[in-house]
């Protein structure tokens, strides 16, 4: 479970805001009850986030939970995603990369026994799939992070055919018709957009965007998008709002397509020629 930044919590409010904190678990838990359901402490964890500055304003006390007392821990994982106390995602990077590595191994053992496709069949259920999931939470991380993820395709694309570590990589990807890991991160943000735009996706996801001429902007090409004041708001010039992040992958598509042919599949189209122009 997670609370709130920390960032302009002093050491002095630690106390209170872990009190406070533990009050709104114990209505959350009450609500559950009411509704039949159960808060289970022994799988409950605390988060405290903060920018990687202020990590020693962060409480380290436990906080109650029920009847018992939890100690915050500096990664949680939610949905298969690990999120770290300063958000670097460096936790799931580098748990993608142990997973897909170990996959990797195991493929490699095996692979005389194979045809081709049913070791592309591997590689793609196993390895490619644990890139590809919630790979749009690894947009804006720094780039020391993201140049761990290409690796694991390029072993992956070397595995399947037969090439050596020391060749490069490139024409294998064309070949596989894969994207690299910053295209496909571009993918995954354009579809989810895709799907705001076409009422596909949960309304509180659709309604953090919004087409310019919507808004009543003017003299701005059509079908810009742009986040919502609301969602916008609440990040600096510095720190961009991840909303931000997809109606600038979706705005770069609809430069390259008309507006009746931006789609999911052509977004694809775009990613890859952009990943292989050369």
């Amino acid at each position: 479970m997670t609370h709130r930044s920390t960032d302009s919590v002093t050491q002095s409010d630690a106390a209170a805001l872990t009190s406070q904190l533990s009050v709104c678990i114990d209505d959350v838990s009450s609500w559950m009850m009411a509704n039949r359901l159960q808060l289970n402490p022994l799988k409950t964890e605390v988060l405290w986030c903060s920018s990687a500055r202020r990590q020693h304003q962060i409480p380290t006390g436990p906080v109650r939970i029920g009847s018992i007392s939890v100690q915050p821990v500096s990664a949680v994982r939610d949905l298969g995603v690990f999120i770290d106390a300063d958000l670097t995602l460096k936790s799931h990077v580098t748990a993608t990369v142990r997973a897909c590595f170990a996959a990797l191994r195991q493929i490699r053992s095996v692979r005389r026994s194979l045809s081709r496709d049913a070791l592309l069949t591997l590689i793609r259920a196993l390895v490619v799939s644990k890139v590809d999931y919630s790979s749009s939470v690894l947009a804006g991380i720094s780039s020391g992070q993201l140049l761990r993820l290409p690796s694991v395709l390029n072993a992956a694309a070397c595995l399947v055919l037969s090439a050596r570590r020391s060749e490069h990589t490139t024409p294998l990807l064309r070949e596989l018709h894969w994207l690299k890991v910053t295209e496909r991160i571009q993918f995954r943000l354009c579809v989810l957009t895709h799907c705001c735009l076409h009422g596909t996706a949960p309304p509180y996801l659709a309604e953090t965007l919004h087409l310019v001429a919507d808004v009543g902007a003017s003299g701005v090409l059509p079908r810009r998008l742009w986040p919502c004041r609301q969602c916008d708001a609440q990040h600096s010039v510095t720190t961009p709002s991840r909303w931000l992040l997809h109606a600038r992958a979706w705005n770069a598509l609809s430069g390259q397509f008309p507006p009746c042919r931006c789609s999911a599949e052509n977004s694809r189209e775009h990613c890859f020629r952009r990943n292989f122009r050369d």
